[in-house]
């Protein structure tokens, strides 16, 4: 477990030896005065006398190892420390490195909350290990061992019974261990689960006030929290028993030494003072092995943290290039396009061609690939066949940078920074002037909104924009667009938010965006693409037709459907009583 993370610490590996060497001092130190205790009373036991220098002597001595103890303890500490929060930052820059070469369809696919979980919870976790765990453990095991060892010397028939209780708490241990490890998997996904609905609950509290559900919802929430609640104890109980015996029998290795060592004594078979300096010593060895075993039942659990941060981390990086952009114009072009989420087909060898200038619609059911082949053009997931070509270049020879330069991408669910319209307008321009931005959002529609907030487009955004509306926000994306200028627009679903009074507006501000541009646009209102040059019918991840509307009413069903569910839709109303 250590090695995965060892590459990590670099230069401050150092200061885990550092550590390693004070705590092993400080443990010293702490064994020490156990054996001034028994030059104290081994002459007593022999009935020879001892003055109070004598005393006093070794009672300064305990002091001073005590203060020996406590400062390369905490000094040792300070250094592990050091090493471990660098190496943590060397964790987290890494795992962001590769985060950032990641498809944004595989980050979407993680979930903020599983990526939130392990840039904070699971990493800091193995601050554990690095802190606590190796210093701490190394010194702790190296001492009682070094001890043990000793004890032999002394007495080797002392030293056997003294393993007894060690071997005993072992067994408990690892009893404990295999009762946790069974049920580890089962415990994580029950609280995943638990997290899941907690935020599913908080989020949709809305939802559940206006339709009067709160009965069920948190009937659901309730059971989840009482299943984790049972599963959690159920497991403890199981391991409780092994706890507390590891816990009580390992510190006390005079369990045995002690009636059988004192029988031996009596018997004249052993002498007193070999006995009490073993027991003086088997004073210093449990605690230290108590703590060093503390660490065991965290490995696991570590384990799994760090299994999870490299299947993160292990994620094949999107495939980029490095060239600036070197089309010969702006056409696009898909060829024999193939794309699957995991093991299951969505696209199945599509051929588009959209011309510099043009508008390109596609439209179909939900779930038919349009939204894919949209994200696919920005390179949102890498093809499993086929290419996609921006004036004859392949999208993967184009670095990022060079792609996104030349394409504009406009969502439904467009996300708001909790900064200042202005700033999350200049996002689609980081050098444009003050000038350019107000024009931007002059263009976009903005003007009615702006002049009515208490700091017009200084106003904050708020949490994911939560300050405006959903048009409101949509034309906020909008006027980004407008100021990046790029000449290929993706506009996905943008006019998901429109309604009556927001239509002419949205409207304009998108004919502001495509002047000029090579256009993609996905829209289940019809009446919004119906004047495209063409307009493609996906159903089933395929193509079945491509022409303009008036075409493809007289050739394909599909789409004739499709028109005549629109327009039965629009003339839809509440009939009056």
């Amino acid at each position: 477990m250590f090695k995965k993370v060892a590459p990590y610490i670099g230069e401050y590996k150092k200061y885990t030896v550092w550590a390693v060497v004070m705590m092993t001092v400080g443990i010293i130190a702490s064994v020490l005065p156990y054996f001034f205790l028994y030059q104290i009373i081994a002459p007593l036991t022999r009935g020879e006398g001892i003055d109070l220098r004598f005393i006093l002597i070794r009672v300064g001595a305990v002091a001073v190892c005590e203060i020996v103890h406590a400062y390369c303890y905490m000094q040792g500490l300070a250094f592990s420390h050091v090493s471990a929060y660098n190496t943590l930052k060397n964790l987290r820059i890494s795992l962001q490195g590769k985060l950032e070469k990641q498809p944004l369809g595989n980050i979407k696919f993680f979930g903020t909350g599983r990526i939130k979980k392990i840039f904070t919870d699971d990493i800091d976790q193995i601050e554990l290990l690095l802190a606590h765990a190796i210093p701490e453990g190394i010194a702790n095991i190296a001492i009682p061992s070094i001890i043990i060892i000793l004890m032999f010397i002394v007495n080797w028939r002392l030293g056997l019974l003294s393993l007894v209780p060690l071997v005993i708490g072992l067994f408990s241990m690892g009893m404990m261990m295999k009762a946790g490890l069974e049920k580890m998997n089962e415990y994580y996904e029950a609280a995943a689960k638990m997290n899941n609905t907690i935020i599913e609950y908080v989020n949709g509290m809305e939802v559940v006030k206006v339709f009067n559900k709160d009965g069920d919802s948190y009937k659901r929430f309730g059971e989840v929290v009482r299943n984790y609640r049972d599963f959690t104890l159920a497991w403890y109980k199981v391991c409780w028993p092994w706890m507390a015996a590891y816990s009580c029998i390992i510190p006390c290795l005079v369990l045995l030494m002690l009636p059988i060592g004192s029988f031996w004594v009596l018997s004249g078979t052993l002498a007193l003072d070999k006995l009490i300096l073993v027991l003086c010593m088997s004073f210093a060895v449990g605690p230290s092995c108590l703590k060093a075993l503390s660490f065991a039942g965290k490995f696991p659990q570590l384990s799994y943290k760090i299994d999870e941060l490299e299947k993160l981390m292990d994620h094949p990086p999107l495939k980029e290039g490095t060239s600036d952009f070197k089309g010969a114009n702006h056409d696009v072009v898909f060829e024999n396009v193939r794309f699957g989420y995991e093991d299951e087909e969505v696209l199945h060898g599509i051929s588009l061609d959209l011309k510099q200038g043009t508008t390109t619609a596609l439209v179909g059911e939900s779930g038919s690939g349009k939204s894919t082949l949209a994200k696919l053009l920005v390179h949102y997931y890498d093809l499993n066949e086929g290419k996609i070509t921006i004036g004859g270049q392949d999208i993967t020879d184009m670095s990022l940078e060079a792609l996104n330069n030349q394409v504009s991408y406009v969502s439904q669910e467009q996300f708001l920074f909790n900064t200042t319209l202005y700033e999350n307008i200049l996002i689609g321009k980081p050098d444009a002037t003050e000038e350019q931005v107000m024009d931007a959002a002059r263009r976009a529609q903005c003007q009615e909104f702006l002049e009515r907030l208490p700091e017009g487009i200084n106003t904050k955004a708020g949490d994911g924009g939560k300050q405006l509306s959903g048009g409101e926000r949509q034309r906020i994306s909008l006027a980004r667009a407008i100021l990046k200028d790029a000449p290929i627009i993706v506009l996905d679903e943008a006019t998901a938010f429109m309604d009556p009074e927001n239509e002419e507006k949205l409207n304009a501000a998108i004919d502001e965006i495509i002047k000029d541009k090579t256009v993609l646009v996905i829209a289940h209102r019809l009446s919004t693409v119906k004047n495209a040059d063409k307009i493609c019918v996906i159903k089933g991840g395929e193509c079945i037709a491509a022409d303009k509307h008036d075409n493809l009413l007289n050739t394909c069903p599909e789409y004739k459907k499709f028109w005549d569910a629109s327009v039965s839709a629009s003339l839809w109303k509440i009939k009056e009583a």
